[in-house]
């Protein structure tokens, strides 16, 4: 398993090629880059050229950092068809940056919208039969996660759709922050997915549901915001113990081909703390897991945790 520090916080305060120093500066062997003004923006296409991954790619060498996933977030879904004709395009160019940067793990979300879901169903099908067999030509996987907002949030229906495409290539992603809209218990995602699950994001969040609902007002009353946060590791209501229990259980925390990304969002003013408190949160976590899970702590990820 590849830990990763996701450097969004750090968007605003460092440039795309510093990252890689960053990530080892803390403590990481390994970025999942997200969308970023000089990569991938969001729901653009990538604006790198080749030299820009070649100076990226030397500046993970030179730091010894690895890019365990690449993130875009792309109208593929549509349901605009002009939008998701340009999406795929932009899709096929992320590709080829994923492979430049020596990276085998992209990871994404639906993009479609919940109040037009067939039409982002049939939207989501037609792209991929444009994308899967380039992602299965070169080798990448590509994780999807039922975010919020989406017209697949709910977990189990997440991995329905995914087992639909009938590849291989294709994943989940468990965003510990979005538990509470997933709807289905973590315990049966995790199961249901089994080797399907190939990244986790791990940050906290409050449960919306708690307080008879009423642990957020918003208004007006009964609009259909969804309220989610990205905390650190303990500042909210997700049971870490059964997070990371589950992902020992299903064998996550043994596989080389998956990722942990640490993916706190909400306090960037003291970024490099959380950071570094995140990576050993982490540590402890998997290592506490495995241990329950009657190993012994710390031996099965030797070689693969040299990020952790």
């Amino acid at each position: 398993m590849k830990i990763a520090l996701d450097p969004t916080p750090f968007h605003s305060t460092h440039d795309l090629l510093e990252f890689p120093a960053l990530a080892a500066d803390l403590g990481f062997a390994y970025l999942q880059l997200t969308p970023h003004r000089d990569l991938i923006p969001f729901f653009s296409h990538p604006r790198a050229d080749d030299d820009l991954v070649r100076r990226l790619k030397a500046a993970c060498d030179d730091a010894g950092v690895g890019v365990a996933s690449v993130l875009p977030v792309l109208r593929w879904s549509g349901p605009d068809e002009r939008l998701r004709e340009a999406a795929v395009r932009s899709w096929k160019r992320a590709i080829q940056i994923t492979v430049d940067l020596g990276a085998t793990q992209m990871n994404t979300e639906f993009s479609g919208r919940p109040e037009l879901p067939e039409e982002s169903e049939a939207c989501f099908f037609r792209s991929m039969e444009e994308l899967l067999p380039i992602l299965e030509r070169e080798g990448v996987h590509v994780a999807i996660d039922p975010h919020p907002d989406d017209f697949v949030e709910e977990g189990l229906a997440a991995l329905r759709l995914i087992r639909g495409l009938n590849s291989p290539n294709v994943g989940m992603v468990y965003v510990a922050s979005h538990t509470f809209h997933m709807r289905d218990e973590p315990l049966d995602i995790m199961r249901s997915a089994g080797e399907r699950l190939r990244v986790v994001h791990v940050s906290d969040t409050m449960d919306h549901h708690a307080s008879h609902g009423l642990r957020y007002i918003t208004n007006p009353p009964g609009n259909s915001v969804r309220v989610h946060q990205h905390l650190k590791v303990g500042d909210g209501d997700v049971d870490w113990d059964e997070f990371f229990g589950g992902l020992a259980e299903i064998g996550f925390l043994d596989r080389e081909d998956t990722v942990m990304a640490s993916s706190v969002f909400a306090e960037n003013e003291i970024a490099h703390e959380v950071s570094r408190y995140q990576l050993a949160t982490i540590r402890e976590r998997v290592e506490a897991a495995a241990s329950r899970a009657g190993r012994a702590p710390g031996r099965p990820n030797a070689t693969t945790m040299t990020g952790s």
